[in-house]
């Protein structure tokens, strides 16, 4: 799928949060970990719209950021319709309002930094476009992480 770029409104999600690197989220599996623990308390998260998940990660702005080892904020979360009673140990947070460059990602999901080094790479090079310090990930009913007919959209907010 070509990438595009949309206006999305702000959106609110209930879940948790770590400050973390790519290299301990991989060595430690904490998304895996975290999606466990976020399905077995979704009955907890007050006004949940849907079984769809959203993986939000907030970057440091700064040169020669890199996400290996330069620690970032990941949120995991359902997305909710407004706040209510947080479970204990989540969080409350509001996605802004804004503008991105969002695809599709088909494939295993340990392919899926292919897909980010192009958007971050080429594609905002071609387009000249900024990130602006955050981007996210929808997982619904089409996120099989190491299947081959896995698809994730992914939403990286421009300065466009």
């Amino acid at each position: 799928m070509e990438p595009k770029v949309v206006r999305k409104p702000s959106f609110h999600v209930i879940g948790y949060h770590f400050l973390v690197n790519l290299k301990e989220i991989e060595e430690q599996n904490i998304g895996e970990k975290a999606l466990i623990s976020l399905r077995e308390n979704a009955h907890k998260i007050p006004n949940k719209k849907g079984e769809h998940v959203y993986l939000i990660q907030v970057y440091p702005m700064r040169e020669y950021f890199n996400p290996y080892e330069d620690k970032f904020t990941q949120i995991i979360g359902y997305e909710v319709s407004e706040l209510g009673e947080v479970p204990e140990g989540a969080i409350f947070y509001t996605v802004p309002e804004g503008t991105y460059v969002t695809t599709t990602h088909q494939g295993p999901e340990s392919e899926l930094y292919k897909t980010y080094d192009y958007l971050y790479g080429k594609w905002m090079t071609d387009h000249r476009c900024m990130p602006i310090g955050y981007d996210f990930e929808l997982w619904d009913e089409r996120y099989n992480p190491e299947e081959m007919d896995n698809e994730i959209d992914l939403f990286i907010a421009i300065n466009k």
